[in-house]
């Protein structure tokens, strides 16, 4: 016997008349392309898994979505992820039973989304962007040369601190006023504090 849910038989029974052929269709081909499959709820919506997240199905006012956790990774010979492939979880809309592929082609894309995760074949993480350096106007380095509790501070800083007082003192818009803020920064970096100290508990 498949290992089905309560709650997404609550899920179903509470979604939209015309939802719940399709929801209902869904749900039999993953438990038949994949008897170990076990149901769960994750963000509101049921979700199919065997050894991590296979796919998931949702219901909404006006059309039904489902789709492949690793989707990026998946053949795709009947284009059913096309124009969602650059994210990880692809989904396809429907809005009648009719609407979905053939029962053979989503066993087979169900079949290959359990054989990923059967394989333990990730999904490549996002290589997050470098941060750019930070530009540090002339004034504020000579200053910082010759304080050097303030310079072993701001070395010490994130580029995102470091970047928080350069704009500080390059956003002020009279001589006077960037000259200020040019002593209080040395004196706070002096101290150990970062730009928005006064806002950290």
């Amino acid at each position: 016997m498949p290992a089905k849910s309560p709650a997404v038989d609550a899920y179903i029974a509470k979604s939209a008349d015309f939802a719940k052929p399709i929801l209902k269709k869904l749900r039999a081909l993953f438990h038949k392309a994949c008897p170990q499959l076990s149901e769960t709820m994750k963000w509101n919506f049921p979700h199919f898994e065997y050894k991590g997240i296979v796919g998931s199905m949702a219901a909404f006012k006006q059309h039904v979505s489902f789709g492949f956790w690793k989707a990026s990774l998946m053949n795709d010979p009947e284009g059913l992820l096309e124009g969602v492939r650059n994210t990880t979880m692809a989904a396809k809309r429907v809005t009648s039973v009719d609407d979905l592929p053939a029962d053979g082609t989503l066993l087979a894309y169900i079949r290959e989304a359990v054989r990923l995760n059967e394989e333990g074949i990730k999904v490549p993480a996002k290589r997050k962007k470098a941060a750019k350096p930070v530009t540090v106007p002339s004034d504020l380095l000579a200053a910082l040369k010759k304080n050097k509790k303030a310079q072993t501070t701001f070395d010490g800083f994130s580029p995102s601190h470091q970047r928080e007082y350069v704009e500080w003192i390059t956003e002020a818009k009279q001589e006077s006023t960037r000259q200020k803020r040019l002593v209080t920064t040395i004196e706070w970096l002096a101290e150990g504090k970062p730009r928005h100290w006064k806002y950290r508990k």
